[in-house]
């Protein structure tokens, strides 16, 4: 086998990374997928992205770039459905990926499965192919449950990711939060997890001029505060709304909601309902949905990016806002600790109270922040030394040699 061109099959069941980011479904998982193959590929490597039909128009194969394939197979009713709804068809989906790879006469050297749907299916290609599994949860189920907000993931997704982190040969966590998370939630020897952080693309990620940015986004002089996330509870967007509330008499500051799309609208409509109950619904714009071509920028024409998550995994927002320039506010979640410098490129709040949050908006509106200092914070996640990282765990994984059969 040349361990130097490597063939890999990368799992993302449920999310297909080629959908429009800020969705239900499409977040950072879906940016990691896609920037992660397009490095690996552009070194030689093959990669075959294996997800779930979404529509009857999906084409079979997509060349998404040089050495990357992205392959739609069926798992269940080819549509939009609730991921759990995915989970009777998983096996299928994996005889269906091993029927493709027999047929195709291709044969992977690895697999790198995403969350815990595609952890599932990796465990049994793991078995029949006799071939590494590492995965890489992105989310975690008991964590999310020990947050509270935002609704109880069912116990089927935690004893799923139990077994996948039993049977699996490796974890890839962003964070050594996250790893510690695993070891504690999970039962897990910490010596089975390597913490390699999310990546950013700094050729896509840089400062606009942001007189241009404001032109081009029909913004008015306002101070612009920002918000780029999924419409979903754990991302606190009620807390912001809240510290927006503090800053009403200030009728200067504006605040730019970018993410939801139809299957989030109710969620939408409930906080555009606390916007006008704070009487703050003239501050707030709800923008929707973005291309992540644009959103360098939005980035770019904000003053400030607030990040009030109850969780994150990483948080690829955070670098992208930083490698635009433009400083955080945010909680204490993911791998944002490693990358704000307190007072110097924007500020981290105890917890996501919003009085907090408020008071280092109004720090950050006052202060002076030069582009390139900010982005100097992110420049060793460019895309490149991540994917570099992931490749020497790949070839260390196979260097073992031992992937005896361990799920039936």
């Amino acid at each position: 086998m040349d361990r130097e061109r490597l063939k890999i099959a990368m799992l993302s069941v449920h999310s297909c990374p080629l959908e429009r980011l800020g969705g239900e479904d499409t977040g950072g998982m879906s940016v990691y997928i896609r920037e992660l193959a397009r490095e690996l590929g552009g070194f030689g490597h093959k990669v075959d992205i294996y997800t779930r039909a979404h529509s009857h128009l999906d084409g079979r194969i997509v060349e998404m770039s040089p050495n990357v394939r992205l392959i739609h197979l069926e798992a269940g009713e080819v549509g939009e459905i609730n991921k759990l709804a995915i989970y009777p068809h998983a096996h299928d989906f994996a005889r269906n990926i091993a029927t493709f790879s027999k047929e195709s006469g291709i044969e992977y050297d690895l697999i790198h499965s995403h969350y815990w749907l595609s952890g599932c299916v990796g465990t049994w290609l793991q078995d029949w192919w006799n071939i590494p599994h590492i995965t890489m949860f992105h989310t975690l189920g008991a964590v999310k449950n020990a947050v509270g907000v935002g609704g109880t993931e069912p116990e089927l997704r935690i004893e799923s990711e139990g077994r996948v982190v039993e049977k699996c040969h490796r974890i890839i966590a962003a964070t050594e939060r996250e790893k510690a998370d695993l070891v504690h939630h999970y039962n897990i020897v910490s010596d089975k997890i390597k913490v390699i952080p999310c990546g950013i693309n700094l050729d896509l990620f840089q400062p606009v001029d942001k007189k241009e940015a404001r032109r081009r986004l029909g913004m008015n002089g306002h101070k612009v505060v920002l918000f780029v996330g999924r419409i979903q509870r754990l991302k606190g967007l009620d807390r912001l709304l809240g510290a927006m509330s503090y800053l009403r008499q200030d009728e200067d500051v504006k605040l730019m909601v970018v993410g939801g799309d139809a299957r989030t609208q109710s969620e939408v409509e409930r906080l555009r309902k606390v916007s006008g109950d704070m009487q703050i619904q003239s501050m707030v714009d709800f923008v929707g949905q973005v291309d992540q071509k644009e959103l360098p920028f939005y980035y770019s024409a904000a003053d400030v990016c607030v990040i009030p998550s109850y969780y994150e995994s990483f948080c690829l927002v955070a670098l992208e806002s930083l490698a635009c320039g433009t400083p955080l506010v945010a909680t204490d979640v993911g791998g944002i600790s490693g990358v704000v410098k307190q007072g110097e490129n924007g500020y981290i709040v105890a917890g996501n109270d919003p009085v907090y949050i408020a008071d280092a908006l109004g720090a950050l509106l006052s202060g002076q922040y030069t582009p390139d200092s900010v982005r100097d914070a992110v420049i060793e996640y460019e895309w490149s030394n991540i994917a570099e990282a992931v490749v020497e765990e790949y070839q260390e994984m196979l260097k073992k040699g031992d992937h005896s059969k361990t799920f039936s």
